[in-house]
């Protein structure tokens, strides 16, 4: 069985708090794009003595073996008898580039295991497993447009507001670790909320909505500042850094036509 964990942007991400329990509270706002992965699994061998996973594509810095897929595949295990499966996961979201790749593999891949073996899980309960794997897993199981606070999962749906507006997706090629962003970041309560920043034109985001990430990463990764400027004199409407990076996205209203440099960085283009 096969399915296409999609990516996701983060239209602002603003770190308001630290919390008690080492995470911290976020306002920001997942929305799903275009670019995906693909997953597929057969059932393994009746002699078989583990679950096989090979992974093709994009390279990724973690071991097959210890692949969030099999984190989730193991969670899933404490309640319900899954056999030994065969895997393979074909990257092409880039890892560590703010994008979502590995929750939203392991999101897809809960998913299409509650399909396949009619498990019959209800969302409420995937999204409380997917909460164990990563924050901003729950997201996933029901990829709609939505405002994300607390540490990401307290997830509240939002029209599709950005339909007929074109996306381009740069990635510089390095990965910022995200507890490194938390880190070296400073929480504030943001003065003008998410909500009634996207209700203004999208030009006018440019002096608006803010990533929290940012300051950090242009410091150790000048790079990706210099990508986010560059998009703009090429007549974005909007760019931004997604997530804690290293991506940088940018909005256009009509269809994009990126300098030839541009596009060695280009992981994904097409409308929104």
């Amino acid at each position: 069985m096969i399915t296409f964990p999609k990516a996701k942007i983060n239209l602002g991400l603003h770190v308001t708090a630290r919390r008690h329990d080492g995470y911290h509270d976020i306002e920001t706002i997942f929305y799903p794009v275009g670019l995906s992965d693909a997953l597929e699994f057969v059932v393994g061998d009746k002699n078989a003595a583990s679950d096989e996973i090979v992974m093709t594509g994009l390279r990724i810095n973690i071991k097959p073996g210890h692949n969030i897929v099999l984190k989730a595949l193991n969670h899933i295990r404490r309640e319900y008898p899954i056999p030994f499966l065969k895997i393979h996961l074909h990257k092409a979201i880039p890892s560590g580039a703010g994008l979502g790749g590995g929750s939203s593999d392991a999101a897809y891949f809960l998913k299409v295991l509650d399909r396949y073996f009619g498990l019959e899980m209800s969302s409420a309960k995937m999204q409380s497993i997917a909460l164990e794997l990563g924050s901003d897993c729950p997201f996933f199981i029901d990829p709609l447009p939505s405002l994300a606070i607390g540490r990401g999962e307290i997830l509240s749906p939002l029209d599709c507001f950005l339909t007929g507006y074109y996306i381009s997706i740069l990635n510089p090629g390095v990965s910022i670790i995200t507890r490194d962003a938390y880190l070296n970041c400073h929480p504030v309560k943001p003065k003008i909320a998410l909500r009634d920043i996207i209700r203004q034109p999208v030009r006018s985001w440019q002096k608006m909505l803010k990533n929290d990430f940012e300051e950090y990463a242009f410091k150790v990764y000048p790079v990706i500042a210099e990508l986010r400027e560059a998009l703009y004199r090429a007549g974005a409407d909007f760019s931004l850094m997604s997530g804690s990076g290293s991506s940088v996205y940018a909005l256009w209203k009509e269809e994009p036509s990126l300098p030839e440099w541009m596009k060695k960085y280009s992981v994904f283009e097409g409308p929104l």
